[in-house]
C-alpha cells in the first residue's frame, strides 16, 4: 500500500481516504506505522468536551458544529461512545443525536468504541486524532464517553478541554475530583434554564475562586441551554480565546510529551498478552507460594 499517496489524499479534502485511514489504524493493519510516521506536522488545535453521561455534551456539539458550519467553517467530530459488552462496538448514540450532520458536506463524523479501555478513551485515540488534523478540517471536537478517568485522559489529548456539568450536580460539585478541576479551561453549566442554575453557578466559581491564584488566569463558567442553543454563541467566543492562547502557551508541549508517553507504554506492552499471564499466574499460583512481585520481576 503507497501510505504516501494515502497521506496526499487526506491532506486534500478526501473523507474516504481519511475514513480509510482511521479503520486501517483502528484495526492495525500491517504498517499502519508507516502512515502515522508520514504525517506532516499540523497546527489544528483539539477541543476536548467531556463530563457526566446526561450533561448534554452531545447537544452541545450539535450546536457548536450548526455555528460553526453557518460560517462555512469544516469541523471533524470523533465521538468516543461505550463498547457494546457484547462485541466491543460502538452504541453509535452521539451519531443518532448528530444525524442531521451525518451528510454534510463540511462535516466529518467518527464514533468510536472504548472497546473496553479503562480510562473510557479509545486505545488509539491518539493515532486517530492526529490522522484528522492532517485534514483540512478548521476545527476537532472529541466528545468522550464521560466514564472513569477519560475526564483526565482528555487534558493529554485535548488543547482546550471543556467540562460540561448541569445544575443537578449541585451537592456532586463539593466533592468534585481536585484532578477534574485542573484540567478544564472551561467549565460550561449546561442546562441553565433548570431551577437554582444561578446558585450552582456561583458554587461552582467559588470553588475555582483557589485554583485563580495557582493557575494565574480565571476559569471562565458559561451557562448555555443547548437544545435551545442558548449561550453557544457566547462559548464559542470563549474557545476561539482559549485556542489562541493554546498557541502561545508551553501547555502545547506538556500535552505532547503525555502523548509521546501513551504510545512508548502502548509499544512496550504490545507483546504482553493477558490472556497468556492468567495462565501463567494460575499454574504458578496452583503450585503455592506465589509471589506476585517475583513474577512480574522475572518478565
Amino acid at each position: 500500500m503507497n501510505w504516501q499517496e494515502l497521506t496526499e489524499s487526506i491532506q486534500a479534502g478526501d473523507a474516504r481516504s481519511l475514513a480509510r485511514a482511521i479503520s486501517l489504524v483502528e484495526n492495525e493493519y500491517p504498517g499502519y506505522e508507516q502512515l502515522l510516521q508520514s504525517l506532516p506536522a499540523s497546527s489544528t488545535r483539539i477541543i476536548g468536551i467531556t463530563g457526566p453521561p446526561g450533561a448534554g455534551k452531545s447537544t452541545l456539539v450539535d450546536a457548536l458544529i450548526a455555528l460553526l458550519t453557518a460560517t462555512g467553517k469544516k469541523i471533524g467530530v470523533l465521538c468516543v461512545d461505550p463498547s457494546s459488552p457484547f462485541n466491543l462496538g460502538a452504541l453509535l448514540g452521539d451519531r443518532i443525536r448528530m444525524s442531521d450532520w451525518y451528510t454534510h458536506p463540511n462535516v466529518f463524523i467518527r464514533s468510536l468504541a472504548t472497546r473496553g479501555s479503562m480510562g473510557g478513551l479509545h486505545p488509539k485515540i491518539i493515532e486517530i486524532s492526529d490522522l484528522m488534523k492532517t485534514f483540512p478540517f478548521d476545527h476537532i471536537i472529541v466528545e468522550t464517553v464521560g466514564v472513569g478517568q477519560s475526564e483526565i485522559e482528555i487534558a493529554g489529548l485535548a488543547d482546550v478541554t471543556v467540562v460540561v456539568v448541569v445544575p443537578e450536580a449541585g451537592d456532586e460539585i463539593q466533592t468534585m475530583k481536585a484532578g477534574l478541576m485542573e484540567i478544564a479551561d472551561i467549565f460550561v453549566v449546561n442546562k441553565a434554564d433548570r431551577p437554582d442554575a444561578d446558585h450552582f453557578v456561583r458554587n461552582l466559581q467559588q470553588m475555582l475562586a483557589p485554583a485563580f491564584s495557582r493557575n494565574y488566569h480565571e476559569i471562565p463558567v458559561v451557562k448555555t441551554v443547548a437544545s435551545k442553543k442558548e449561550g453557544i454563541a457566547e462559548l464559542l467566543n470563549i474557545l476561539q480565546h482559549s485556542i489562541q492562547k493554546a498557541h502561545v502557551s508551553e501547555k502545547h508541549c506538556w500535552l505532547l510529551a503525555e502523548k509521546a508517553y501513551h504510545l512508548i507504554e502502548q509499544k512496550r506492552m504490545k507483546d504482553v498478552d493477558k490472556a497468556a499471564l492468567k495462565k501463567e499466574v494460575e499454574t504458578l499460583y496452583l503450585q503455592g507460594n506465589f509471589n506476585l512481585y517475583k513474577f512480574v520481576s522475572a518478565k
